[in-house]
């Protein structure tokens, strides 16, 4: 950031809401509160081993960015805050990994960003031309062995010694560090795809279509509708066999689990059905950019509610499916009318390798948001039960609110803290942060700062434009961006944890802060969608075209101005939610 640059605003504390400062340059950055992956207080655990910002360095080094060059995180009153380091020899502010100090990485060079865009702006069609086979046919096959290793680890677990374990949670780490570069490969590699598609629409039609430009994100052939795929068929078989059916018709999942259980055709759908699901699918928790929550690989009962979810709304996967398609070539097809010469065929080129992309969205996320992770957690958990053998932790998920380094001293000697004391203390502290309402941001805004491409995954800079509007707002309107098009009225439902999924009815607008794939059973009732935040190709708004549902995300504001109960009229086209009463 030039000294000289404009400041937007600027927040650095007050009593509502303390930030505790390591450096001045630490307040001239631009920090973003992480709501798109981690709205709920972080564990220590994943804030040291597990958050994302952890490789970016990779992708930053890898692709020669010259508008950032590492990106760093801190905790501020129990959440995560995360900033784009800039170019700039000059700079100095540290970061944290593995509970260790660093300094971020700059160049030394002061010309550095002035020259090497021209580097990215060289390779960056080569990847273009040539990920989505390098991740078919090289990257997806290591990542399937890596996970082959680890669960076949898993499945041994109760025979392995505690120093066994702690050998596994290393490698596990490898594990996750490799899958999450290659993440920041795929996804820099995509975000440029799509930042040259609207580039290339302004170019050759004068303005952006956001709602054509989001339509032609979606993919018809990825890991997701293998998912979809898998609970359809479950699904049909439940729907033709009276005897599973009729276990199917409480509404509360513990209840379906009782009935199923108490029957050998019950038992054998368990069996046969569910428990491969889990094997292959259920790798991802509510919330998978974190340690805390349990995954679906640990429970049945989110897998019963998505069948009993797709039985009542009677979804057929054939249909969604083929409309899917339609759906994207009607978009590649109106995306190319008009167009001729020169014009067309760079408009073609430009979605061709967007399309190739897209598929690459929902797939990176079952390999590595939630994969990497998910198996990142049963391998501490595995560590901690072992804890708890010996008398040093009294719950396995205990190991989640230490320090990495904390957890390694304890495996070496009993005597090295007292876990009991430290666990007991951060429980708490977590749950004292639950209560307090986190700001958008912290620091300084600046234009370089609010122009950095990635932060459009978590709506800005419209966010940071909104709210500084906020006080001209109507306390019956709420404005965001623009998800999934279309128009819909209905009830309002807040949704805040897992716990008040059972609350969702048929027709509800589903009001909540972000959404992963976890969520994809409520989307078989709800009528529209509004979010505090996420941009046109974060999971909310993907998920919401897929399912053809109107939706307003990024509004920052919907789960504190919306109540449950509330009649809303949902504008999805142009990201306006209206509070009718």
């Amino acid at each position: 950031m030039a000294s000289t640059e404009e400041i937007l605003g600027q927040f650095l504390g007050d009593d509502s809401f303390p930030v505790t400062w390591d450096s001045e340059a630490e307040q001239q950055l631009f920090w973003v509160y992480d709501d798109l992956h981690i709205p709920h207080p972080v564990s220590p655990m994943f804030f040291d081993i597990g958050g994302w910002w952890l490789s970016c360095d990779h992708m930053f080094r890898r692709f020669g960015t010259p508008f950032a060059v590492d990106w760093l995180a801190k905790t501020v009153n129990g959440y995560v805050y995360t900033t784009a380091i800039p170019a700039d020899p000059s700079m100095r502010v540290e970061g944290t990994e593995y509970s260790s100090r660093y300094q971020a990485r700059v160049p030394r060079d002061g010309d550095f960003a002035q020259h090497m865009g021209a580097y990215l702006d060289t390779v960056l069609p080569v990847y273009g031309e040539h990920f989505a086979d390098w991740w078919r046919d090289r990257l997806v096959p290591e990542m399937d062995r890596n996970f082959a290793y680890l669960e076949g680890q898993l499945d041994t677990a109760d025979r392995m010694s505690l120093a066994e374990t702690a050998t596994l949670l290393e490698d596990a780490i490898d594990v996750h560090d490799r899958h999450w570069k290659i993440h920041w490969m795929l996804n820099f590699a995509q975000l440029s795809a799509t930042l040259n598609l609207r580039a290339v629409m302004e170019r050759t039609r004068g303005a952006v279509d956001e709602e054509l430009l989001g339509r032609l994100q979606n993919s018809a052939s990825d890991r997701n509708w293998d998912s979809i795929e898998a609970l359809w068929r479950m699904k049909d078989e439940v729907r033709d066999e009276p005897e599973l059916r009729g276990a199917f018709e409480s509404e509360d999942t513990a209840d379906i689990a009782r009935a199923l259980e108490a029957t050998e055709r019950g038992r054998r759908f368990i069996a046969e059905r569910v428990a491969p699901y889990q094997r292959e699918f259920g790798w991802h928790a509510v919330w998978s950019h974190e340690f805390i929550f349990p995954t679906v690989r640990e429970q049945m009962e989110p897998v019963l509610e998505l069948v009993r979810g797709y039985l009542v709304a009677g979804y057929e996967y054939p249909l969604a499916i083929e409309a899917m398609r339609r759906d994207i070539q009607a978009a590649s097809d109106e995306i190319l009318a008009g167009l001729s010469g020169e014009a067309l065929e760079e408009m073609r080129a430009a979605n061709a390798v967007n399309l190739r992309m897209a598929p690459l969205t929902p797939d990176h996320h079952f390999y590595i948001d939630q994969g990497a992770n998910a198996h990142l957690r049963l391998v501490l958990l595995a560590v901690g039960g072992k804890l708890v053998e010996g008398g040093r932790l009294d719950r396995p998920d205990d190991v989640l609110f230490l320090r990495y380094n904390e957890l390694r001293m304890l495996i070496g000697s009993a005597d090295a803290l007292d876990a009991h004391g430290v666990v007991a203390r951060r429980r708490a502290e977590r749950e004292a942060a639950a209560k307090i309402r986190p700001r958008n941001w912290v620091g300084t805004a600046t234009p370089s700062q609010l122009a950095f491409p990635y932060l459009v995954n978590w709506g800005y800079p419209e966010r940071f434009h909104q709210e500084a509007d906020a006080g001209a707002t109507d306390d019956r309107r709420v404005t965001g961006i623009s998800g999934s098009p279309g128009v819909v009225e209905g009830t309002a439902r807040v949704v805040m944890t897992v716990e008040d999924f059972d609350e969702v009815r048929d027709g509800d607008i589903l009001v909540c802060q972000m959404t992963n794939p976890a969520w994809v059973v409520l989307f078989t009732k709800i009528a529209g969608l509004v979010t505090d935040t996420g941009g046109v190709t974060s999971h909310p708004a993907v998920l919401s075209r897929e399912f053809g549902i109107p939706a307003v995300i990024g509004t920052s504001v919907a789960t504190h101005r919306i109540a449950t109960g509330d009649r809303l009229r949902v504008d999805g086209s142009n990201g306006v939610v209206e509070i009718l009463r």
